[in-house]
This record gives C-alpha cells, sequence and structure tokens, in this order.
C-alpha cells in the first residue's frame, strides 16, 4: 500500500469513531430524536417546581417512562404547569394517578414520580394529573424549624 491510501483509511477510521462518539454523546444527554409518535403528552400543575427542568425524567416506579417539556407559570392559578412527554408503550397509567416532585439522592436533580392510582380508566393524550405534590423546599424548612413553626 502506498502512503496515500494509508492515510484515507486512517482518515475514515477518525471519522467513524468521531460519528460514533457524537451518537453516544445524544443517546445518553436524551437529546437524540424521537420517532414521531412514538410519545404522548401529560400534564400537572404544582404549587412548587423546585428545581425541574425542562427534559428532566419522568418515572414510575424507578423507571424512566417520559421526560420533562416544558415548564410554565399559569398567570391565572399561579401555579407551575409541566408538561411531560410520556413513552407510548406506557399507555396505562390510572386517572387516578398522582404526580411527585423528588429528588435524586441528598444533593441529586428533582424529577417527576408518578405514584401509580387503582382507576380502571387510563390517562390519554391532552390529559393531566389531578393529585400533585410540590417539592419539598428544604429552605423553607429549615427556616421554620429554626424559627419554631
Amino acid at each position: 500500500m502506498n502512503q496515500r491510501a494509508i492515510e484515507i483509511i486512517v482518515g475514515l477510521f477518525m471519522v467513524a469513531g468521531f460519528a460514533a462518539l457524537l451518537f453516544l454523546a445524544l443517546q445518553v444527554s436524551g437529546l437524540s430524536p424521537t420517532a414521531a409518535g412514538s410519545t404522548y403528552t401529560v400534564s400537572a400543575r404544582f404549587n412548587d417546581a423546585g428545581g425541574l427542568a425542562p427534559r428532566g425524567k419522568v418515572s414510575m416506579a424507578g423507571v424512566t417512562v417520559g421526560t420533562i417539556s416544558a415548564i410554565e407559570l399559569d398567570t391565572n392559578t399561579y401555579q407551575a404547569r409541566v408538561t411531560m412527554r410520556i413513552d407510548a408503550t406506557v399507555d396505562n397509567i390510572p386517572t387516578d394517578s398522582a404526580a411527585i416532585i423528588r429528588t435524586s439522592g441528598l444533593l441529586g436533580g428533582q424529577y417527576v414520580d408518578i405514584s401509580v392510582g387503582a382507576d380502571e380508566e387510563y390517562m390519554q393524550d391532552g390529559d393531566a394529573f389531578y393529585a400533585t405534590q410540590s417539592a419539598m423546599n428544604l429552605e423553607r424548612i429549615i427556616s421554620n424549624f429554626a424559627s419554631g413553626k
């Protein structure tokens, strides 16, 4: 083989390696595009959204079943409206289920955990959780404890 052919092969190998690294980075970060129609949207209203962020996880029984797509302030109720995309394979969430903001570990990020209800009807695209539990505000708890409330 001549020098030019070796350089072309090494160049192609490097391009393939960078493409594989980019693919893995997108998969791990959750930014990879999903197939159209593979999710449905539900929402929940919280008095305090805490440290929730778009692209945060939504889980049931410790298993990630979706992502947070938007967090907005409802100017009529002054509550945080959290919109979530749930994987279409999880199409059996009872309508009386609750959405709870939880924290991963002691100092971890916050996510929405779905506490499963017992209703025989299931949530559909565009439905909202009736029962919610807002984020635990550690500063408020410490302040209340210190002031004796």
